[in-house]
């Protein structure tokens, strides 16, 4: 049974504050401690908030598309210059601090956060025999949502050991993002000395997802020797799946090459689009990604945001599996099938292959109730990362050559295509090969920003700025926040 399900009425109202308006304070009922009083009394309710914890990652859809839109890979698509204003600013790059999208991330990272500094206030009321790996799950979460704020906004509000609530405004203040990494990194460290390596319940975080996660953190931060003792770990644990476009398909979730996936589901089926995503738990990005007015086989009408990018196709070597797996080139396929479609806005004849909405795969409100899991780390990135990490460090580049080369013959489904390059040249192939392997999930923009080549790729892109998102306007207006650099 997937980890993800639904939450029960005793959760909602703990966790209320997802539903209000304001961001980093999130105007908190002020019956909570009642509420822990009454509740935090055998080892299920402690089982059922972690659940809770576990929740606003099925709300990431937005850190996902960004990923892509705001880089080189894709444009933003859509029905017109108007759906969805705040992505077609990202791409862009004239956003700013007034974006519904970029604050929708804001505030939903916090509520994770919040969630799981509820947790770690009521850690010590009971002492129970799983609890320890239990609360290692509780630590992985906060690290994963302070980790996404900091790609995001750079320096950030950093709270550890209470809930936000309406009586911290005003007095709130950012922190230098190195704190915010000293503390992802303890709480990735806390979580790895006590979770298992591996859980009967599919989704659940494991030591070894722990240990990738840290490792990106140390990569992110330029700590290649740290990053490479760390991701070590995870080498051998999991492997390449035969199929590169197999692991997309719901027959291939939760597969061998899955580090740390978060889960969807449509068992209960999600009508109300007023509380939308906070209150399903289909993938609601997947409904993005789809062609507009499509009629035919194999794949169900979207709303053609996220459209991969001409260059994109055209970067990718012949006989590369990942091509055809990763883009959809809607005008073949519709010549080969007598599928219709309508074109949309900056609309290029492809889209996102891997997380495009599939005939009969969701349910009651069909763009609500997609069971699409989102693969967020898998071994492939794993290895990439790893032979980064090697390379950068000068530790090892044959060890990096290596990983680099179970990547590529998967991909070529032979070994004619091995790269024995060193130093910097091998550091390009590497960067090179990320996107290969791991265009239109959501990584690009943040890998160009931390090489440091984001200004020469990604139209627009202006240095000293562009690096981060601006911090929300009216988190500025509620907590007094100072506003990133441009902005």
């Amino acid at each position: 049974m997937k980890i993800v399900k639904h939450i029960s009425i005793f959760i909602a109202l703990l966790f209320i504050a997802s539903a209000c308006t304001k961001y980093v304070d999130f105007d908190p009922k002020e019956n909570y401690e009642i509420t822990a009083d009454v509740y935090f009394n055998a080892a299920a309710d402690y089982e059922a908030a972690v659940v809770g914890a576990y929740d606003p990652l099925q709300w990431m859809y937005l850190d996902i598309l960004i990923g892509d839109i705001a880089s080189d890979n894709s444009f933003s698509g859509g029905e017109s210059a108007t759906d969805v204003i705040g992505l077609q600013h990202i791409d862009d790059m004239v956003h700013n601090p007034n974006n519904d999208n970029l604050t929708s991330i804001w505030k939903w990272l916090y509520e994770g956060v919040n969630r799981t500094n509820y947790l770690v206030e009521n850690k010590d009321k009971l002492d129970f025999d799983t609890k320890e790996a239990l609360y290692g799950e509780v630590y992985f979460l906060r690290a994963y949502y302070y980790f996404e704020l900091v790609k995001f906004f750079g320096d950030v509000v950093l709270v550890t050991d209470h809930r936000l609530t309406a009586s911290d405004s005003k007095t709130l203040q950012r922190v230098p993002k190195s704190e915010v990494y000293a503390q992802i990194e303890t709480d990735l460290l806390n979580a790895i000395s006590v979770l298992p390596s591996a859980q009967s319940q599919k989704g659940r975080v494991t030591k070894f997802a722990a240990q990738a996660l840290l490792g990106k953190v140390y990569l992110f931060q330029d700590k290649f020797s740290d990053a490479a003792t760390t991701l070590e770990n995870v080498i051998g644990v999991y492997s390449l799946v035969d199929n590169y476009g197999d692991q997309f398909l719901r027959a291939g979730e939760n597969g061998p090459e899955s580090v740390f996936e978060v889960q969807f589901t449509n068992t209960s089926n999600w009508w109300d689009w007023g509380y939308t995503p906070q209150g399903t738990e289909g993938n609601f990005g997947v409904i993005h990604n789809g062609p507009r007015a499509f009629s035919g086989p194999v794949y169900a009408s979207g709303w053609s945001f996220n459209i991969p990018t001409q260059d994109l196709v055209d970067s990718y070597e012949a006989g590369d599996s990942r091509k055809d797996a990763t883009i959809l080139d809607i005008v073949a396929f519709a010549d080969a099938t007598g599928a219709t479609y309508a074109e949309g806005y900056k609309h290029t004849g492809y889209y996102n292959n891997k997380y495009i909405p599939r005939a009969g795969e969701s349910g009651a409100q069909t763009e609500l109730n997609y069971l699409t899991n989102y693969r967020s780390i898998r071994y492939a990135d794993v290895l990439l990362m790893a032979a980064e990490a090697f390379n950068r460090s000068g530790l090892d580049d044959g060890k990096a050559q290596d990983y680099l080369n179970q990547v590529r013959a998967r991909a070529f489904g032979d070994e004619d295509h091995k790269i024995l390059l060193t130093g910097s040249a091998l550091t390009e192939a590497i960067w090179a090969e990320r996107n290969f392997e791991l265009a239109m999930e959501g990584h690009r923009f943040f890998d160009l920003v931390r090489t440091g080549q984001a200004a020469a790729k990604i139209s627009g892109f202006v240095s000293g700025k562009n690096e981060v998102f601006p911090i929300p306007q009216q988190e500025i207006d509620i907590s007094g926040l100072t506003q990133n650099v441009g902005y």
